[in-house]
């Protein structure tokens, strides 16, 4: 097989480059020099679509020197001396430079690749307010008569009305705009777009004043998102004349509101950042978002120009890979999201009482991660309510599994929290059951399926009692894999940590211990149980240890949150999954050492236990959504129980042997 595997056609991404040359104003040959410079370099990069700034050719500052004969004859020279340069690539470049069309002066965006000319796409609206001056030097875009121009000895379309499509790549369409361009209502890129444009680039020249650096990040990272696309922007650096403004240079690559690069601004030299633009999740969200297909209805009618373009190897992505999707990095946004994950459960569960009829919760509490994160919920929602923390009744129902460990830690943490605190030993219980099913106490299925049914309607039965609502403790990982007891812990009349992936459950009940409950009691307890391995504990310990590990059987956790969310989130193939975990862990970026073979291994077992458990999400209890995740069956995830994973397992398989055979079975 051994074959290599390629960055766009196997993985769906696109190498996007944005390039701040030095400048010198009205010096055609220099500016070429300059721009033929960093085209080598972006091409030694891999680079397959290159963007340079608006009028790079000849600098935008030139002022009425753009009505010069020499100076507009020598920018179309350069044009295709620069087109003609970059003739053994098919390297989609475009750049800044004004031309003479039909008598009149447009600051135009010409597209090239491979030595041809694609298009040429004139600015369309022309700022003329303060310092800004370009109605008196160009025509605007829709001005222009001509469909197509002589340029380069070649039939050139022109145009606002012009898409550029890469042959091959079906999400892959470029939009083109200039500077004001992007800075009104109804840009040309919201209606490029609408058609179908999913990379959307914006050469610009725009000047540095205090505040304006802000302003263009928000936008260009806003509309982003509002297109679902890619967005590049790039604006001229310090070369351009500093007579009454300044020029600095700065440069952007976002994509679906997610800001992927950015350049560093008043810089001396030149400048090319790169970043991987992931097509195939762009072409997932425009899918799967009925209000953009809707408004996708209202799209202007476009010219559609193809080229080519070269692939390349899929070396290290440029692009930062998170090996913890669900958690920020940054501990400071990481605080402030388990502040608003909190406080939306809390605010959840306070609703859920009052729509109840019912101001009691009861819920058993094992000293584990999921319902330790579910009493502090708990908790919280009776001091958000104004009601006593004793209307929170909790239960430890110690069975043939449970060590002196989780069950000290249940109990001192709910002495400590002052709610209603029980504990009742189901084995008595769990006895009987077995001797009405001439059951021998083997450790088996219906061993540890006993004890957790137990459980259940054992707290059922007491919230009836008390007039009071159980409370489901499962997270999402644990949902996404079976990991629970169908009509067991799978069952509750409201499921709080439903959309938590495990990994943010381990750091919301980190936020709740060292922010709300710092120096208490119960912050000690909150520590001790975030050590604690993560276990059902329904199987006998020994020596008073825990024998039966979660992550023995389901696999890591961090690695189950790293395959669950592409999957779900962007719909992402196991091919590409696979590849992104390998890369991952090639760069160190994963809490645990893995092989390719563990990887495989536990994806593989993801995607058995994601379509045999559906029956256990098909009837999951109400919960909040708190993410972009979620499997609830009422809201964002419908499948039949019955569906087969050969399909998903069999492409997993492929990309397995193909990296296994890159890395020489490593």
């Amino acid at each position: 097989m051994n074959e290599t595997i390629q960055l766009t056609r196997d993985l769906g991404f696109l190498r996007l480059g944005a390039a701040i040359p030095t400048l010198q104003v009205a010096d055609v040959d220099a500016n070429v020099a300059a721009i033929t410079e960093i085209i080598g370099k972006a091409r030694n990069e891999g680079v397959q679509v290159l963007v340079f700034p608006e009028m790079a050719l000849t600098g935008y500052t030139i002022g009425d020197l753009v009505q010069q004969q020499a100076l507009l004859a020598r920018a179309a020279e350069g044009l295709a001396r620069m087109a003609g340069e970059s003739a053994g690539s098919a390297m989609v470049i475009i750049v800044g430079l004004p031309l003479v069309v039909d008598q009149k002066v447009f600051n135009c965006a010409a597209v090239t690749s491979a030595g041809r000319l694609l298009g040429v796409v004139p600015k369309t609206l022309l700022p003329t307010y303060k310092e800004f001056y370009e109605s008196r030097w160009f025509s605007p875009g829709p001005d222009a008569r001509a469909t197509t121009i002589d340029l380069a000895d070649q039939q050139v379309p022109f145009g606002t009305d012009i898409l550029f499509k890469l042959r091959g790549i079906a999400p892959a369409v470029i939009g083109v705009e200039l500077c004001e361009d992007l800075w009104v209502p109804l840009a040309p890129h919201e209606h490029q777009a609408l058609a179908g444009a999913t990379v959307l680039v914006n050469l610009s020249a725009s000047n540095e004043i205090l505040g304006k650096a802000d302003w263009r990040r928000t936008m260009v990272l806003s509309e982003s998102g509002r297109c679902i696309a890619a967005q590049c922007y790039v604006s001229s650096g310090i070369g351009e004349s500093s007579n009454d403004i300044v020029f600095g240079g700065h440069a952007f690559i976002a994509e679906n509101g997610t800001l992927l690069n950015e350049s560093r601004r008043l810089s001396p030299g030149s400048q090319l950042i790169i970043s991987d633009i992931d097509l195939d999740r762009l072409a997932h969200d425009r899918r799967t978002n009925t209000s953009f297909r809707d408004a996708s209805r209202q799209a202007r009618t476009f010219r559609t120009v193809e080229t080519a373009i070269e692939d390349v190897p899929a070396g290290k992505l440029r692009r930062t890979l998170d090996p913890h999707p669900f958690v920020p990095a940054d501990p400071a946004r990481r605080a402030e999201r388990c502040r608003e994950i909190f406080s939306m459960q809390v605010a959840a569960m306070a609703k859920k009482l009052e729509g109840a009829g019912s101001d009691k919760l009861v819920l058993g509490v094992s000293g584990g991660l999921d319902s330790t994160l579910a009493l502090l919920v708990a908790v919280k929602t009776m001091d958000f309510l104004a009601l006593p923390r004793q209307n929170v009744y909790t239960f430890t129902l110690p069975g043939f599994g449970t060590t002196r460990r989780t069950r000290g830690n249940a109990t001192r943490l709910c002495q400590a929290l002052g709610v209603v605190f029980e504990k009742v030993n189901i084995t008595r219980s769990c006895a009987a059951l077995f001797k009405d099913l001439n059951h021998t106490c083997e450790e088996d299925v219906v061993f540890e399926n006993v004890q957790a049914r137990n459980r259940t309607a054992f707290l059922f039965n007491k919230a009836n009692a008390v007039k009071g609502i159980v409370l489901g403790t499962g997270d999402l990982t644990e949902v996404a894999l079976g990991w629970c007891t169908f009509s067991g812990d799978h069952l509750s009349h409201y499921h709080v940590n439903t959309s938590v992936p495990k990994t943010l459950v381990r750091f919301l009940v980190r936020w709740v211990a060292d922010e709300e409950v710092a120096g208490s009691a119960a912050q000690k307890v909150l520590y001790d149980v975030l050590d604690t391995p993560i276990s059902p504990e329904l199987l006998r310990p020994k020596q008073g240890q825990i024998v039966q590990k979660s992550e023995d059987t389901i696999g890591p956790v961090e690695l189950a949150d790293f395959y669950l969310y592409p999957f779900i989130r962007f719909g992402m193939r196991p091919a590409r999954i696979l590849y992104l975990a390998n890369e991952a862990r090639k760069q160190g970026l994963f809490d645990g050492e893995y092989t390719l073979e563990d990887l495989h291994r536990w994806l593989k077992s993801f995607i058995g236990r994601f379509f045999a458990n559906q029956f256990k999400r098909t009837c999951l209890p109400e919960g909040p959504k708190v993410g972009s995740v979620s499997l609830s069956p009422r809201g964002d995830w419908r499948m039949p129980s019955d569906a087969r994973a050969n399909l998903w397992l069999a492409d997993l398989e492929e990309m397995y042997l193909r990296i296994r055979d890159a890395q020489g079975g490593v």
